[in-house]
């Protein structure tokens, strides 16, 4: 199972590790984020964009057909991930803090990434049909 996974989804594995590193590990201040409104938010709105994208596009590579289940799977396995980081961060380290509002931006990243990457998707089973 674990290898079907990481043969059909590299980058997707990638993407949560690094996310579960960035999410639990301590991080340095950055001057600059303090200028920018709310960079943490767009920071945590990007990064599960991303990762949901990438689930999008690495199943259109593996020509995996979708199912309710699958666009189900796509959409939730990320914001579940989200939710249950925001706990371990709150509950389980001491150098980071879990946010309602960090979960609302990871799912709207999601959301957006869930829309970009079906669109995505679809042309390009369209382009693969007629060729």
């Amino acid at each position: 199972m674990l290898n079907r996974c990481l043969r059909r989804y590299p980058f997707s594995c990638f993407l949560i590790v690094a996310i579960v590193l960035l999410s639990l590990l301590p991080i340095p201040e950055v001057k600059m984020a303090e200028d920018i409104p709310l960079a943490d938010k767009w920071t945590h709105m990007v990064m599960y964009g991303v990762l949901t994208l990438v689930l999008w596009l690495e199943t259109w590579r593996a020509r995996l057909p979708l199912s309710a289940r699958k666009v189900c799977l796509l959409f939730l396995l990320p914001v579940a991930m989200g939710g249950l980081l925001e706990l371990a961060q709150a509950h389980l380290t001491t150098c980071r803090s879990g946010e309602w509002l960090d979960f609302v931006a990871n799912t709207l990243g999601v959301c957006i990434g869930t829309a970009v990457g079906s669109l995505v998707y679809l042309q390009g089973k369209r382009s693969r049909s007629s060729s």
